[in-house]
């Protein structure tokens, strides 16, 4: 009886995680807790406190997969998905990237800080640095098009494509060559 009870639970489990939420999701209970067994020391300790760990995998995969996976799917939002943080190999460095409930927040080696918040509302990108926000891309409510806010104080409406993207590109690179001759 018993085993019949646990074959059903799982059944129904998996079943109302497909049929409710129809993503796989990004599973951020188990990758926090992977990203902090990685950080406790070498690939030796690391797999010794995994196998006790084994459990606790588990039931982050339970969670992730029938409440939170679904609960982002539903909402947009996942409820774990703010205050990870992960080490960022630039072109100019490293930079730490902190995840936020509305964007990011970067910082570099040197310990200057720019966020990038995004206003639900508005349904627009904006960055903050040096205690100035600039408004960097306003999207549509149709997700087709979005405004794009340039340095130049000037805004573009962009299709959101691969060619409006790159026509904006091309728009930008053009106006980089006309100023550099002025």
């Amino acid at each position: 009886m018993k085993k019949r009870f646990f074959k059903l639970t799982v059944v129904g489990a998996v079943s109302c995680s497909l049929l409710f939420s129809s993503c796989i999701g990004s599973f951020s209970l188990s990758n926090k807790l992977l990203a902090w067994n990685q950080t406790v020391g070498d690939k030796f300790v690391n797999a010794l406190i995994f196998i006790p760990l084994i459990p606790i995998y588990g039931i982050t995969l339970v969670g992730d997969g029938l409440l939170f996976n679904t609960i982002e799917f539903w909402s947009g939002d996942n409820p774990i998905e703010a205050g990870i943080v992960k080490k960022v190999q630039g072109d100019n460095g490293v930079y730490t990237v902190e995840t936020l409930e509305n964007g990011y927040k970067i910082e570099d080696e040197a310990g200057q800080v720019c966020q990038f918040i995004y206003d639900k509302e508005s349904n627009t990108w904006s960055l903050v640095a040096n205690e100035k926000t600039t408004k960097l891309i306003t999207i549509s409510d149709d997700n087709k098009s979005a405004i794009v806010y340039l340095p130049n104080g000037e805004e573009r409406n962009v299709e959101l494509s691969d060619r409006g993207v790159l026509a904006l590109r091309q728009y930008v690179e053009d106006s980089q060559v006309y100023l550099a001759a002025k």
